[in-house]
């Protein structure tokens, strides 16, 4: 073999299992298909670093989220990248939500969230005086960060470890050989301008948003396995910068009953900058065969002014003061969901068949993805140990 480990995916995970793998003194090489890491699901989202309340006890999203919370956090304070562990809070704003709250509060401590707790009226509005709400659920722990510079450090982590780190080469086939993969590389964009071969002991799919095509490459029926991933765009609205610092936590509603988001919330930036977002813009097409591959170019990031009215009517009831004229289009994510009815686990599987031998699939990686990336990663090399072993 030319190497031990082919990772496929430089967003936060791929960029934090090179770091692992390559600190397990595996030969490792990373290949992100954009011309720069982190470009895709992992800087395109609210940038929060989640405590863990809203996921089944004893699921992967909530063992992930909660070990990947500590790790991300400590990560960033020892490599400098920019953290701040601001608070959130989940309000009720009729009493008829309470009721959630504190199911919320109840599931987040089975799941090993720290300093949960409860706050009444007068308690939300001391913390919070320029919001709307009946009662609401502290989450002092949850945070924000650099996302896009965290993943750009994990990758340096690696290269530091003898890693490499590949950008603008995409993984076009997976073939299997004794003892491994042959894996085939494309060059993408202007910035590489050959492709390659070479053969891999080991490949770990964290594509994101193309893992189940990754998948396929290798020869997974990834409808036979409900692993057929549905792009579904988030859009964010900016609130206008006069009325920056009139909110000073994330400030989250009741969650929605269908589990397909959390709600549109009010988000902050390291910045101040105070945005609303995301919603849930579903897609009856796949955005994804209009791609040409050359860099996902063909993948709608566009936000439609017109959905404006629906940020406001949402949020307008935790912010009082917000007027639509507020409010202006500022970006918008895709998340690589396996259902677009129901809040469905992270998929971690290590392929045992012989066909499939030395492949390790992490398939609809979304929310809290970002939060999990480390903990992921450790899974990963947890894996790869008992593989090895």
């Amino acid at each position: 073999m030319d190497i031990d480990v082919t990772i496929i995916g430089g967003g936060i995970v791929g960029c934090a299992v090179a770091a692992e793998l390559s600190g397990q003194g595996l030969t490792t090489v990373l290949l992100e298909m954009e011309s720069g890491l982190a470009r895709g699901t992992t800087s395109r989202n609210s940038e929060v670093c989640h405590g863990g309340m809203y996921y089944p006890t004893g699921s992967l999203k909530a063992r992930f989220c909660v070990e990947g919370r500590h790790l991300l956090k400590e990560f960033c304070a020892a490599t400098g990248v920019g953290y701040r562990e601001c608070g959130k809070l989940i309000v009720a704003v009729a009493e008829s939500e309470i009721g959630e709250l504190e199911r919320l509060l109840a599931l987040g401590q089975a799941n090993g969230v720290e300093d949960l707790r409860l706050i009444d009226q007068a308690e939300t509005a001391r913390l919070e005086p320029e919001i709307t709400a009946v009662c609401g659920l502290l989450s002092p722990r949850t945070g924000i960060l650099d996302a896009e510079g965290a993943a750009r450090a994990y990758a340096q982590l690696a290269e530091s470890r003898g890693g490499q780190v590949m950008t603008a080469a995409r993984a076009t086939g997976l073939g299997k050989v004794p003892g491994g993969w042959r894996v085939t590389i494309s060059p993408t964009g202007d910035k590489r301008t050959e492709g390659w071969q070479h053969t891999s002991r080991l490949v770990i799919n964290a594509a994101g948003l193309w893992a189940d095509r990754v998948a396929a490459l290798a020869g997974i029926d990834v409808v036979e396995r409900g692993w057929s991933l549905h792009l579904t765009k988030g859009n964010y609205f900016a609130v206008a910068n006069a009325h920056a610092g009139r909110v000073s936590r994330l400030v989250y509603p009741v969650p929605p009953a269908d589990g397909v988001s959390l709600g549109v919330h009010v988000c902050l930036d390291l910045g101040g900058q105070m945005k609303l977002g995301p919603d849930v813009q579903i897609y009856d097409h796949d955005l994804r065969d209009r791609a040409d591959g050359t860099a996902g170019i063909a993948l709608d990031y566009g936000v439609d002014a017109a959905r404006r009215d629906s940020f406001y009517e949402g949020a307008r009831r935790i912010l009082p003061w917000l007027r639509p004229e507020d409010l202006a289009p500022a970006m918008c994510g895709l998340r690589p969901k396996l259902s677009t009815t129901g809040l469905v686990d992270f998929v971690v599987r290590r392929e045992d068949e012989p066909e499939l031998t030395g492949l390790i699939n992490l398939i609809g990686i979304e929310s809290p993805g970002l939060t999990s990336g480390p903990a992921l990663a450790r899974e990963v090399g947890r894996l790869v140990a008992e593989m090895d072993a």
